[in-house]
C-alpha cells in the first residue's frame, strides 16, 4: 500500500494522546491520524466502574512486570496498562485528582519547565472539565470531561470519613480546590454512574470530523527521521506493515512505558544502551527511559463486622440496576473515598494519600475476597527513590525492562511507616472502630515498625501512576522541553505522563489530560 500523508500523527489514544487529535480536529483544515494499538473500547467491564480490575491480565492488558524488587521481599510488581481507545482512561479507579499546586511550581522553578506553574496549567484543568457540583475559579463546568461525585455510598466508606474527622483531618469537598490536605469523597471521571474516559469525553465525539482519521489494532514499530526531523511512523495493523507520513508533526503519547521505548526503538535516547541493542544512534538523548518515578502503596486490609463487602455485590439484580440507572455498588470506583496529610509535622505539604476501599484489596484484586474485609491503602505521594526503564530488545513486542526502584531511598520506607501509624489511628477513632472485626494486613492491630516494613514487602505494589522517563525540562537529562519538544529532533513531540519532570501529589489522569490540553494549543501556537 502507498504511504498516507497527514499533518500530525498521534500515536497513543491515551488520557493525552486522544485529547491532542481531538484537539487539533477542531481546525477543519488540519489533518490527523490517530494510531491506538489496542482494539475498540467495546466492553462492559470497561464501562462499569467497580469492573475495573477485571480487566487485568486480560487481551486489554499489555501485562507489564517490573524486575525483582529488594524492599518487595524480591518479588515483581504488576504494572497493568490499558491496551484499548483511552488509553489507561479506559481502566483506571476513575478518580479525579490534579495533585498540589507546589508541584506544578515545582515543575518549573527546579526543572526548567517555563510555562508549567499552577497558575499556567489551571486555565487547562478547567478547559476539560464538566463539573456537576463545583463551579468556581478552580473548576470547568462545560467541558468534555464529567466530573461528578460517586452515586453509591458504603457504609465503610462513610464510617471512614467520619472517623477520619475525628481523630483530626480536616473534612473536605474539594481535593482541587485552594488546599488539597483533608479527609472526604473522591470525586470522578464518571457520568451517570458509568466510567466517562477520553474516548467517551474527546474521540468518539469527533469521529464523524472527516480530518481525524482514527486507525485501532495499529501497533507503531518506529518513528521514521530524514536526519534529525521526525517525518512519520512505521506500524503494523491486521498483518500489513504500513508507513503513515507527517507534513508537520508526529505525537508521541504511549505514555511512561511505551514513549521511551518508542524512542528508543527509533533511535533517540542513551547511546551506549541503544548499541548494546544493535540499535542505530539517531539523536543521543541521555534521559530517555531514566528518572522513573512512581506511587508504591501497601495498606491495612481489616476483616469487618456487622457491614457488607462490596465485592459480593456481583450479583444479577444490582447489574441490571446499573444498566437501567447507573447507581447502585456496581457504580462504585471501589477506592471511593481518601485523604491528603503531611507523615511529619515538619512537611510543608502532604506526602500520603489514603484510598480507603470497602472490601480486601490484595494483589491488585486479582483474589476473591473469602471474608467481609476493609482496606485503608497508604500510597506516598512525595516519593525520593528513583528508577529507569530500558529496552530488552530490539524486537518491539518485547516488554521493557522496568525498574522503579521502589523505597531505594529510605526516606520513602520512614513516610510509610508514618502513613501507617495514621491510618491506624483512624481505625481506632470513631464509627469506623465498631465495623473492625480483626487485623488480617499485618496480623496485629499494634504492629512494630518491622512488622509494617514487612507488610508493605509482602503486599507493596503500584498505585499505576509511572511518570518522568521521558521528563520535561532544560535540567541536564531533559528529554523534551517546556514546549514538549524532544530535544535534538525536530517535528517530534512527547505528551503524557511521561513528561511529567516529577510525580505529582496524586492521581496522576487529570495531570495527563491536562498535558494533552496544553500540548495541543502549543501546536497551534507554533503552526
Amino acid at each position: 500500500m502507498a504511504d498516507e500523508n497527514f499533518d500530525y500523527i498521534v500515536i497513543g489514544s491515551g488520557s493525552a494522546g486522544g485529547v491532542v487529535a481531538t484537539r487539533l480536529t477542531e481546525d477543519p483544515q488540519v489533518s490527523v491520524l490517530l494510531l491506538e494499538a489496542g482494539p475498540d473500547d467495546d466492553d462492559e467491564m470497561i464501562k462499569m466502574p467497580l469492573g475495573f480490575s477485571t480487566l487485568f491480565k486480560t487481551k486489554w492488558d499489555w501485562n507489564y512486570e517490573t524486575t525483582p524488587q529488594k524492599h518487595l521481599a524480591g518479588r515483581r510488581a504488576y504494572w497493568p496498562r490499558m491496551k484499548a481507545l483511552g488509553g489507561c482512561s479506559s481502566m483506571n479507579a476513575m478518580i479525579y485528582i490534579r495533585g498540589n499546586h507546589a508541584d506544578y511550581d515545582e515543575w518549573r522553578d527546579v526543572y526548567g519547565a517555563t510555562g508549567w506553574g499552577f497558575d499556567d496549567v489551571l486555565p487547562y484543568f478547567t478547559k476539560s472539565e464538566g463539573n456537576t457540583r463545583l463551579a468556581d475559579r478552580f473548576h470547568g463546568t462545560d467541558g468534555p470531561l464529567n466530573v461528578e461525585d460517586r452515586t453509591y455510598v458504603h457504609p465503610l466508606s462513610a464510617a471512614f470519613l467520619e472517623s477520619g474527622v475525628a481523630a483530626g483531618l480536616k473534612r473536605t469537598d474539594d481535593f482541587n480546590g485552594a488546599e488539597q490536605e483533608g479527609i472526604g469523597a473522591y470525586q470522578l471521571t464518571t457520568k451517570k454512574g458509568r466510567r466517562w474516559s477520553v474516548a467517551d469525553a474527546f474521540i468518539r465525539p469527533a469521529l464523524d470530523r472527516p480530518n481525524l482519521t482514527v486507525r485501532t489494532e495499529a501497533f507503531v514499530t518506529k518513528i521514521l527521521l530524514d536526519g534529525n526531523r521526525a517525518t512519520g511512523v512505521a506500524y503494523r495493523r491486521h498483518g500489513q506493515s504500513l508507513v503513515a507520513r507527517a507534513e508537520a508533526e508526529v505525537v508521541l503519547s504511549g505514555g511512561a512505558i511505551n514513549s521511551p521505548q518508542l524512542l528508543m526503538l527509533s533511535g533517540i535516547g542513551p547511546g551506549a544502551h541503544l548499541r548494546d541493542m544493535g540499535i542505530d544512534v539517531a539523536v543521543e538523548s541521555s534521559g530517555v527511559g531514566q528518572n522513573l518515578q512512581d506511587h508504591p502503596v501497601s495498606g491495612i486490609i481489616s476483616h469487618t463486622k456487622g457491614t457488607t463487602d462490596v465485592a459480593e455485590m456481583l450479583g444479577i439484580g444490582n447489574l441490571l440496576r446499573w444498566r437501567a440507572t447507573g447507581k447502585g455498588p456496581l457504580s462504585s470506583n471501589v477506592a471511593d473515598t481518601g485523604a491528603f496529610f503531611a507523615s511529619r509535622d515538619d512537611l510543608p505539604l502532604p506526602d500520603i494519600q489514603l484510598h480507603v476501599a470497602p472490601t480486601g484489596f490484595v494483589d491488585n484484586g486479582m483474589h476473591e475476597p473469602v471474608r467481609r474485609a476493609q482496606t485503608t491503602a497508604v500510597t506516598l505521594v512525595n516519593v525520593q527513590s528513583k528508577g529507569h526503564l530500558k529496552l530488552r530488545s530490539a524486537d518491539p513486542t518485547w516488554a521493557p525492562e522496568i525498574e522503579p526502584g521502589y523505597f531505594d531511598d529510605r526516606a520513602d520506607l520512614e513516610a510509610m511507616i508514618a502513613g501507617f501509624r495514621r491510618a491506624y489511628d483512624i481505625l481506632r477513632t470513631g464509627p469506623v472502630a465498631a465495623y473492625i472485626d480483626g487485623p488480617w494486613i499485618p496480623a496485629t492491630s499494634d504492629p512494630t515498625d518491622d512488622q509494617i516494613i514487612e507488610a508493605i514487602g509482602a503486599y507493596g505494589q503500584t498505585l499505576y501512576h509511572p511518570v518522568a522517563t521521558c521528563a520535561m525540562g532544560t535540567v541536564e537529562g531533559s528529554v523534551v522541553d517546556p514546549e514538549l519538544k524532544v530535544h535534538g529532533v525536530e517535528g517530534l513531540r512527547v505528551a503524557d505522563a511521561s513528561v511529567m519532570p516529577r510525580v505529582p501529589r496524586g492521581n496522576t489522569n487529570a495531570p495527563t489530560i491536562m498535558i494533552g490540553e496544553k500540548c495541543a494549543d502549543l501546536i497551534k501556537e507554533s503552526a
